[in-house]
């Protein structure tokens, strides 16, 4: 833990230096856009999915796989759902409906919390959720809820299949997902796609009472995670503890555009009973 907090704070000072110098790297300078909050009063708890197709994971599946949020009384989803007040109080502060969700590593843990913070924001009788899976090389939300694909994201671009006949809903109100079954080549160059961007556009108008989460691939293994993240509002970086160098988190916050980041998570972390911290 206090390796993290001595990186964060290292980058701090070194972007307070730059600033003061002139020479602020450019993708930290980057103006947030300002627009109305995503708060909507309407309350959303009768939805009928008519169009999506609803597919329940199997029973025992989410706890083999650490997806704890689904279950209200769960101890250790109480964690999930402190996240998402943090999270949500700043998205709605700066008009953000979209979160990428990344880390310095593989094998940080970041599907794993994208799918459970996904869920406890479900919960919101005021908000929907889209959970959307952008690692392309790496696909793991499918497999992770244990839901049928189909059809995916790889025949969305593939213009085999509209966006309705790729959506799922996993038996939980108020949640969608868009699972991406194979891994794709030339990924880089998807991600930076007019129909990626089209896509995120749509994913984010379409409801205002809607939040968009996008599980990226990790920040120092390829490029793909920079590629996209300039069309995300907002970010997350998951760092699992003893995995990562001090080097690791400073050059992965490096590549983040400060104003964007909500905050670094750390997880696996052994402490008992909650496994998750913001």
């Amino acid at each position: 833990m206090e390796r993290i907090k001595q990186a964060i704070e290292k980058v701090k000072n070194q972007r307070s230096s730059e600033a003061q110098r002139g020479d602020l790297r450019p993708e930290a300078a980057v103006a947030l856009p300002k627009s109305r909050p995503a708060r909507d009063s309407e309350e959303l708890e009768d939805i009928r999915y008519i169009y999506t197709r609803v597919a329940k994971p199997p029973l025992g599946h989410l706890e083999k796989n650490r997806i704890v949020a689904f279950d209200k009384n769960a101890p250790k989803g109480m964690a999930f759902d402190l996240l998402r007040t943090q999270v949500l109080k700043k998205m709605e502060e700066n008009g953000w409906r979209t979160l990428a969700i990344t880390s310095p590593t593989p094998e940080a843990g970041k599907t794993v919390v994208a799918i459970n913070l996904a869920m406890s924001i479900a919960q919101l009788t005021n908000k929907t959720a889209v959970l959307v899976d952008f690692d392309l090389r790496r696909p793991k939300i499918g497999p992770y809820l244990g839901i049928p694909m189909d059809k995916s994201l790889n025949d969305l671009l593939e213009e085999t299949a509209e966006l309705q006949e790729v959506l799922v809903n996993p038996g939980m109100p108020r949640l969608v997902v868009l699972p991406t079954k194979t891994p794709m080549k030339n990924s880089s160059e998807t991600l930076s796609s007019g129909k990626i961007a089209d896509l995120i556009k749509d994913l984010r108008e379409r409801y205002k009472s809607r939040i968009v989460i996008f599980d990226l691939p990790p920040l120092l293994v390829t490029d793909d995670a920079i590629a996209l993240l300039p069309q995300i509002d907002c970010i997350l970086m998951v760092v699992a503890n003893g995995m990562c160098t001090k080097r690791e988190i400073e050059d992965s916050l490096q590549l983040l555009p400060a104003e964007n980041l909500i905050g670094t998570i750390l997880n696996k972390a052994d402490i008992e009973p909650v496994g998750y911290y913001y």
